[in-house]
């Protein structure tokens, strides 16, 4: 597909060479749509019109994190350290690609951390299975992306293969809703004082993507990429942390340069087991879990063992995690802690809990 590529190559320099501004607003939004496009082209015919091979793991635990990096970055000996693996882990192979799981327990978490192989330069398009490793993080809840403190350029490269598989870190989904219309041309309305894009540029990118009639409604602050995401709909939001590893091998300004450089969250050295215990702290907080305490009518709650789910879980998800009958036969609950307004406050499905919070649920 090499006219796919000299294409693309063209647009991504012309992009790189114009200064964004308001003068170049709706050119660059035009070239960047018409990049993805391309982009999407190549990746179609590329695999034929099916879709790209991905590869699944069974999920288990109260959170799936994976661990991300080059080759050699000390992936498998930071699996050990924050799970104890070594002797007690099975691989789960895919033909082409093994998945090592090992569970990290952390504030009556059980969290299941990932092991795969290590991303290589033009893995997002498939060089040394890159495209199978990368699936597999389209299925977690947390990405660690481990980088060699002696070499900090790679992390700019395994962003640029995360990105390139449509996979973006650290960011909510923006909020826009598209409604196709029969007639009436493109209404685009805001709810928010737009900076980084306006009006005429919406209309721009969705017509080039061949939305001529809709209604929209931009929610969030968005610039051109983000509107080119929202359109193609193929994008996995998850949090990600970036963790720089091996700093028994440097010295303590070289470590500070890196972190301060990347902007990393944590130096750790996995060999020696340094800071492992502050990152599994960082890994529950990111995943961003609390704990709920399960009650019985007429019984005592069961405060050894809570219950772990994700911040904003409402009172219908603990019935579906529980039991595939439960909202079926919800009758009401009760609640007790933050998110009651009383001890023992009767609430309904859609209410939203909060960590440490003891709940009591009533059936038919």
């Amino acid at each position: 597909m090499p006219e796919y590529n000299d294409e693309i190559k063209e647009l991504e320099d012309k992009i790189a060479k114009t200064k964004y501004n308001k003068s170049t607003q709706h050119a660059v939004g035009l070239m960047k749509a018409k990049l993805a496009k391309l982009k999407e082209r190549k990746e179609s015919r590329g695999s034929g019109g099916k879709k790209p091979e991905g590869y699944d793991v069974r999920k288990s635990g109260d959170g799936t994190v994976i661990i991300i990096g080059f080759p050699s970055v000390g992936k498998s000996t930071l699996l050990n350290d924050l799970t104890n693996a070594e002797s007690k882990t099975a691989a789960y192979a895919f033909t082409t690609l093994t998945v090592v799981p090992g569970t990290m327990v952390y504030n009556d978490a059980k969290i299941q951390v990932l092991d795969v192989p290590g991303i290589v330069r033009g893995a997002a398009t498939g060089t040394g299975r890159g495209k199978e490793v990368l699936s597999v993080m389209r299925s977690a809840d947390l990405a660690l992306l481990l980088i060699d403190v002696n070499q900090p350029e790679h992390h700019n490269a395994l962003l640029k293969e995360i990105y390139d598989s449509n996979i973006r870190l650290n960011k909510q989904k923006p909020d826009v809703k598209i409604v196709k219309t029969m007639t009436g041309g493109l209404k685009v309305a805001s709810t928010v004082k737009l900076a980084k894009i306006d009006f005429e540029t919406v209309k721009i990118v969705l017509k080039e993507f061949k939305i001529i009639n809709a209604d929209v409604v931009i929610r969030s602050n968005i610039d051109v990429d983000e509107l080119i995401d929202v359109v193609e709909g193929n994008k996995k939001y998850i949090p990600a942390l970036t963790i720089i590893n091996k700093i028994d091998l440097a010295n303590e300004h070289q470590v500070e340069r890196v972190v301060r450089s990347l902007k990393a969250d944590l130096a750790i050295s996995a060999k020696d087991k340094i800071y492992i215990e502050r990152l599994k702290e960082l890994i529950f907080e990111k995943l961003d879990l609390i704990r709920i305490y399960l009650k019985e009518p007429g019984k005592e709650a069961d405060m050894k063992v809570p219950l772990i789910i994700f911040r904003g879980a409402k009172v219908q998800d603990i019935c579906n995690k529980l039991h595939k009958d439960f909202v079926a036969k919800f009758k009401f609950c009760r609640i007790w802690g933050k998110s009651s307004k009383f001890p023992g406050q009767r609430l309904m499905l859609e209410h939203t809990l909060l960590d440490k919070d003891v709940l009591e649920i009533h059936l038919r």
